[in-house]
């Protein structure tokens, strides 16, 4: 039986009187890719959160690696080996695609954000920058300023900034975002190269990328896992269907 790289068991978390997280426990194997898929305020977003540490549970716990992260800090989380890439893009507007790869090189390193500067000079994370931005196809973008980027460039970019953390473990939370058709078959390609060489957790609305990419899913809704299973198990599930597919036009271009 292989080992778990994530383990979530339990996990509750609370906002007033609402439940966004419900007693939700799922594990997610090395060399796997894992998409989380459910409704509007299923509670994806909160439960990606609290993997990474950016929301601590109100009670659970998350293993990660055999160890116990549930109490570390975000950047605790992503030394051990945890990237994430965010809803809405959350990148330095105002400086270069490499300058924004190197500076994550550069804190993943144990350094502060205001010694920017010496990400523009040091070789190594320079190196480390150009090497991760050649792998999601931006390598001859690296010196346009991000506000110059297109949307799905900026997207991709992201997935760079990740990759310069060096993670075990790649979280991505919607990155098919605001995509037009050709950028999301973009994004579709480059996800499936990257499946290759690093674990991935997918939180995606666009089911047609979800079922070309997932080798099991797992379905929140309310903050509960409903079914978690192979894609073709998913498609067929009842449960799944009424609360979730059946609204879901792209499912039904797969039969």
């Amino acid at each position: 039986m292989v080992e778990s790289l994530l383990r979530v068991d339990n996990l509750v978390r609370r906002f007033g009187g609402i439940t966004a997280t419900d007693n939700l426990s799922m594990e997610v194997v090395p060399g796997e890719l894992h998409a989380i898929i459910g409704p509007n305020g299923a509670g994806k977003t909160t439960l990606i959160s609290q993997l990474t540490g950016q929301l601590m549970p109100n009670s659970g716990t998350i293993h990660f690696g055999g160890r116990d992260v549930t109490g570390l800090p975000s950047y605790k989380r992503s030394r051990l080996g945890l990237a994430r890439s965010f809803q809405i893009t959350s990148l330095l507007k105002d400086f270069s695609a490499i300058d924004n790869v190197a500076l994550a090189a550069q804190a993943h390193d144990g350094h502060s954000f205001r010694f920017w500067g010496n990400a523009r000079k040091e070789r190594h994370l320079r190196d480390a920058a150009r090497a991760a931005l050649e792998r999601v196809g931006l390598g001859k973008r690296a010196d346009i300023v991000v506000s110059q980027l297109s949307h799905g460039e900026q997207r991709e970019l992201e997935l760079a900034v990740a990759l310069a953390t060096k993670p075990k473990l790649l979280l991505l939370d919607e990155p098919m975002a605001g995509l037009g058709v050709t950028e999301s078959a973009r994004m579709v390609s480059l996800l499936k190269e990257l499946r290759k060489e690093v674990t991935i957790v997918l939180v995606e609305h666009d089911m047609e990328a979800v079922f070309a990419l997932a080798d099991r899913i797992t379905v929140l809704v309310y903050g509960r896992v409903i079914a978690c299973d192979v894609p073709d198990a998913i498609r067929k599930h009842d449960e799944v269907k009424r609360a979730y597919l059946g609204e879901q036009h792209a499912v039904t271009r797969h039969g």
